[in-house]
């Protein structure tokens, strides 16, 4: 199966490479069209596909075409393949906020994939929320969920609307874990750590806590219940977080990330 990626970003080469990891595919079917001159030569040291600058040159060889750039971009993009598209050619977009039907409009496609994956699926721990377009058939969609899996977890959904739901939680949602360490280093720097011994402390901390939780059947609230002692630290720390309504905030953020999804959908492609 040959494979071209257009956008050779972080999640595209994260693609690129979880694929050759895997052995799915080998390096002679995996194309990515770069247009930056500058991404193109770092590219080629890497070694992990045959890179292009032009669509003409690799769309019509692709079985699967993965887009992978900025939804931003997607009038310039479409603009500049749809000429040489396949009508009959699988579709995988990663771009936030666009909805299949227009990527189906824009280009003259029917078998389109929408998914949702996040920065952690550089090192194969990723999740990604996918969905499709009827026509896609279930070996296709299977095969594709098969690559995807090279990054980590998946989960199908049935509505579109759940792909912007996604984006806010996990696609976004690393961003919200590394501002929460953020200032949990910045608090231990201010209480006397140096800037080693408060990274250790904090990333280990949430390393640990992580995996309690994935790996037990008990709830958040459970585990919070067992750090937190009536009258001691910790709840002091939470009844903080409640005055100032970190909680709230934190929702009200993912609802703001979950509304600019939705706003980037609508714009013109």
């Amino acid at each position: 199966m040959k494979i071209l990626i257009i956008g050779g970003g972080n999640m595209g080469q994260t693609y690129a490479q979880s694929f050759l990891r895997s052995h799915i595919t080998q390096k002679e079917d995996m194309m990515i069209l770069e247009k930056s001159v500058e991404k193109a030569k770092a590219l080629e040291i890497k070694n992990i596909g045959t890179i292009y600058s032009e669509g003409a040159e690799c769309l019509r060889k692709a079985d699967l075409v993965i887009l992978a750039v900025k939804p931003q971009d997607t009038k310039a993009l479409f603009n500049s393949i749809k000429k040489d598209v396949d009508p009959d050619q699988v579709f995988l977009s990663i771009m936030a906020g666009i909805k299949i039907k227009s990527i189906c409009d824009a280009l003259g496609v029917k078998k389109v994939i929408r998914a949702m994956p996040n920065l952690p699926a550089q090192i194969g721990q990723g999740v990604t929320a996918f969905t499709s377009s009827d026509t896609v058939t279930r070996i296709e969609l299977v095969m594709v969920q098969n690559l995807i899996n090279t990054t980590g977890k998946t989960v199908y959904v049935e509505s579109e609307k759940a792909i912007d739901a996604a984006t806010a939680i996990s696609g976004s949602g690393p961003a919200y874990v590394f501002y929460f360490i953020g200032a949990m280093i910045e608090a231990a720097r201010d209480l006397g750590f140096s800037e080693s011994q408060a990274e250790l402390l904090v990333s280990q901390t949430f390393r640990g806590a992580s995996e309690l939780y994935t790996k037990s059947n008990f709830s958040y609230n459970e585990w919070i219940q067992k750090v937190a002692s009536r009258g001691g630290t910790t709840e002091a720390a939470l009844d903080s977080f409640s005055k100032t309504e970190v909680y709230e905030d934190i929702k009200s953020a993912a609802r703001a990330a979950f509304d600019r999804a939705v706003e980037l959908g609508k714009l013109k492609s």
